[in-house]
C-alpha cells in the first residue's frame, strides 16, 4: 500500500487560515492586510500571528508603507510560498482521488 496522502500535508500551510492567506495571495500581485482580515473573518491580532508564521517560513513577504497618509501593510507570496501551496494542493488532490476510488 502506498503512503497515505496526508503525509504530504504541511502543518504550516495546512492550517485553514494560513491556507486562506496563501491562496488569496497567490491570486494577486500583493494583498492588503485589511482585505485578508475581512475575507478570512479574523481579528487583526490573529491574522498578524498567522502572517508571522508564514513570513518566518519564507512563504510570504510583508511590505509596510503608506497609501496617502494612512499606514498600510501588504503581503505577497514568495516562490517558496507558491511551491508550498502547490505541494499542499497536490496532497489534497491525492487524498481526494484516493477516496474517490474507494
Amino acid at each position: 500500500m502506498s503512503e497515505n496522502p496526508t503525509a504530504g500535508l504541511d502543518d504550516t500551510v495546512h492550517q485553514r487560515h494560513r491556507l486562506g492567506v496563501l491562496t488569496i495571495a497567490a491570486e494577486t500581485k500583493r494583498v492588503e492586510f485589511s482585505y485578508l482580515k475581512s475575507a478570512l473573518e479574523l481579528t487583526a491580532g490573529n491574522l498578524s500571528r498567522h502572517i508571522t508564521v508564514l513570513e518566518q517560513a519564507g512563504l510570504v513577504e510583508v511590505e509596510k508603507g503608506y497609501e496617502g497618509k494612512r499606514p498600510k501593510t501588504w503581503l505577497h507570496i514568495t516562490e517558496a510560498g507558491r511551491a508550498a501551496l502547490a505541494a499542499e494542493m497536490a496532497a489534497l488532490r491525492a487524498l481526494l482521488n484516493r477516496h474517490d476510488n474507494l
